[in-house]
Formats: structure tokens, C-alpha cells, sequence
């Protein structure tokens, strides 16, 4: 499947979708492809290598049962960002070849929990494929999608999918923020992803 047919699929998803408002597809912008022979010769090792220099917070996205569905979604997401405060806008990345992205997108709206420092072993249990996540898993439902709003995180933010747009091998995904917070009190410190670990603020 090229990016057209992926971004296809997305659109059918969302439009199949019972959700809080209509998906609209946005015109495709006129882009110049890369082709095969203009792409520098980089490793993927060494790609992986140095963008992992990169600190990043680590997030888990949660969704509620689709139709069809008796269970939530969630998988565990690093490449997450505010994206626009008006309107208010956030976005994240997924692989286009997720088996949890098409259930969210079914859904048509999602959570961003965003995880503590104590919050590792957490991450992990969202990270793998093919078990049962939210097994022994504390949460309630966000007030405007009733995703799963996990126990624990230092801030949370509730959305519906606003847009879907290709970007090499991931699906990069917009959402409409309807709603926001933080921990009770003074919220703690948020977990960090470094250099192939997780790491703190106070960290070297």
C-alpha cells in the first residue's frame, strides 16, 4: 500500500467512526517525492544512534472500545507534541503498520496520558504487541471521549482525531484538544527517554 492508499485507509477509519464531529480530508499539498537515488546512504543504526541524543517524554495514547470491540486501546508513544494553542491542537506519530493505530482510529478519539518518572514498567506493558495492557492497570474515563485516563500520570489531555497525514514509514495524527490536566497538587516529574533508556530530570 503507497502513502495515498495508507491515507485512505485513515479517512475510511475516521469516517466509519461514530465520533464527536465529521473527519474532513484536507487537500493534498503538491509535494516533490524523493526518489530512490536522491536518498543519502544512511544506516538505520546510525539514524536510530543519533536521534536517540534526542530527550524525549514518554506518553501513553489510550482509546475506548470501538464498535465491535470489548476493550480499550492504548500503546505506548515518545514521539508526541503541542502542536497549536488556537485552535488548540497536539499531534503524535505511529507506525503505519500499528495494529493498535487502527482501533484509535476507529474510535476517532484518544487520550495522551503523559507518564511519571516512576512510570517505567508502565511504559513497558504498553509498549508490547499481542497481550492484554490494561491487565491490573488503574484508570478512569477522560469526561469528554472516555478513553482511558491511567492512574498516576503527571498531566493528561483528552482529543478527538482532527487529521491524518503520511510521513515515510509512520501515520502522523492530529487531535482537537477538548480537554486537559494535570496530577493532583504540585504534579511530579515527567519520564524521559534517552539514549535508549529512561531517564529523570536530575538525570546526567
Amino acid at each position: 500500500m503507497g502513502h495515498a492508499g495508507a491515507a485512505a485507509a485513515a479517512v475510511r477509519y475516521l469516517g466509519a467512526a461514530p465520533g464527536p464531529g465529521p473527519v474532513e480530508a484536507h487537500p493534498r499539498p503538491e509535494l516533490r517525492c524523493v526518489r530512490e537515488d536522491e536518498r543519502a546512504p544512511l544506516d538505520q543504526a546510525e539514524f536510530r544512534r543519533v536521534l536517540g541524543n534526542f530527550a524525549s517524554g514518554v506518553t501513553v495514547i489510550t482509546a475506548p472500545p470501538a464498535e465491535g470491540s470489548a476493550s480499550p486501546a492504548g500503546f505506548a508513544c515518545q514521539s508526541f507534541s503541542s502542536l497549536s494553542l488556537d485552535p488548540p491542537l497536539v499531534c503524535f506519530l505511529v507506525g503505519r503498520t500499528s495494529t493498535t493505530w487502527p482501533r484509535i482510529a476507529r474510535a476517532g478519539v484518544f487520550c495522551v496520558n503523559v507518564l511519571g518518572a516512576g512510570q517505567g514498567e508502565l511504559c513497558r506493558s504498553f509498549a508490547v504487541s499481542g497481550a492484554d495492557k490494561f491487565a491490573g492497570v488503574s484508570y478512569d474515563a477522560a469526561p469528554v471521549s472516555g478513553a482511558p485516563r491511567l492512574a498516576g500520570t503527571v498531566a493528561w489531555i483528552d482529543c478527538a482525531v482532527h487529521a491524518v497525514h503520511t510521513g515515510g514509514d509512520h501515520l502522523i495524527v492530529v487531535g482537537r484538544v477538548d480537554a486537559l490536566g494535570t496530577a493532583e497538587g504540585a504534579p511530579g516529574s515527567p519520564l524521559l527517554f534517552h539514549r535508549g533508556r529512561f531517564a529523570g530530570l536530575g538525570d546526567g
